[in-house]
């Protein structure tokens, strides 16, 4: 899994920049804005003096006491529900969904309520808070510990939808998720959390909600793709510059709002188009991104826009083999390349 970051710390001198894992941008990230805005707060299941699940807020409890580090029942519509109210009290919350398997039981909370609030009251009220969701598979968690549920918010008008694929990008979109004035739901992949590495600065930044990143040039075809499935899009480009096929990468970063214009752009030079995600296919994030090519980008096209995804199965498998075969790996991604090139 490699990706040039050599552009994202461009001006940074070498004693403003750190290496770090994805997991340890978050919660860098988490402390600065904590540091910046005393109405942040967090709140979740276990992530207190347990740190959490996975580690996220480990320290944060020490630094900043149990009024603004709090552990919550394990309900996450009261985690959500109790934000809305935050929020509009003038607070900035940011729950923490331990499994973005269990979000369904926050749906209302998030899509009648967060969503809905600057728009039902005339803009008299606004919802800012940050949904920090844990997701995605490749760990062993099996049926209900893997779901990967991004497209059902991208289907909902008033949420920021954002989901990082390096340690650069982590720190930076969350911060900005912290300074905007709309709910964002923040979705952390489980498998990047101490897989990837990268150069991330320790001064104040930002990655803009809403632009994609071109992270590998190319003339041949462009992938889109984010999160897990970036990382073995890039793979798969490597492999395939062996062939003579020059593969452009896109690193989609938010999925809601998404950035037609440099993906059109793209899509302009190479005439060819493959989408990589990581959920079902049907509907899924790529449904979207293809049908927007197709509507918005026919005149460029010399293929159709293929996709690459899990199969429409419930989730991922438990059992090793069946979980191999469900993800795209980046054989699948490449050789889902070699045909649309060659078509």
């Amino acid at each position: 899994m490699k990706m040039d970051v050599a552009q994202e710390t461009k001006g940074a001198i070498a004693s403003d920049v750190k290496t770090m894992t994805y997991i340890e941008a978050i919660t860098e990230g988490l402390r600065e804005e904590m540091e910046r805005d005393e109405r942040i707060f967090l709140i979740g299941e276990d992530i207190a003096a347990y740190g959490g699940v996975f580690k996220a807020t480990k320290g944060l409890y020490e630094k900043f006491g149990p009024m603004r580090v709090i552990d919550s029942p394990i309900s996450e519509n009261f985690l959500i529900q109790g934000a809305v109210g935050a929020s509009i009290a003038g607070l900035i919350p940011s729950p923490e969904i331990q499994f973005d398997d269990f979000i369904t039981l926050a749906m209302d909370a998030i899509v009648e309520h967060a969503a809905k609030m600057r728009y039902r009251s005339g803009g008299m009220f606004t919802c800012p808070m940050v949904i920090r969701c844990c997701y995605g598979g490749a760990v062993g968690g099996g049926l209900f510990h893997s779901q990967a549920n991004q497209a059902w918010f991208m289907h909902c008008p008033g949420l920021v939808v954002v989901t990082p694929a390096t340690p650069y990008d982590a720190k930076g979109l969350l911060k900005a998720a912290f300074r905007g004035q709309n709910p964002v739901l923040y979705y952390e992949h489980k498998r990047l959390y101490r897989t990837i590495k990268g150069p991330v600065p320790t001064h104040d930044y930002t990655v803009p909600l809403g632009k994609a990143a071109v992270v590998r040039e190319g003339k041949h075809v462009t992938v889109i793709s984010y999160a897990l499935m970036l990382h073995r899009s890039l793979d798969a480009a490597e492999k395939l510059a062996a062939e003579g096929i020059d593969v452009e990468v896109i690193d989609l970063r938010t999925l809601l709002p998404y950035d037609k214009e440099t993906i059109l752009r793209s899509v302009e030079k190479t005439a060819r188009a493959v989408v990589v995600y990581e959920s079902s296919k049907t509907m899924g994030v790529g449904a979207e991104i293809g049908a927007m090519i197709a509507e918005d980008g026919f005149s460029f096209l010399d293929a159709p826009v293929r996709r690459v995804s899990p199969p429409d199965a419930p989730q991922e498998p438990f059992a090793p083999p069946l979980a191999e075969a469900y993800l795209p790996d980046a054989n699948r991604i490449a050789e889902a390349i070699r045909e649309t090139v060659a078509y």
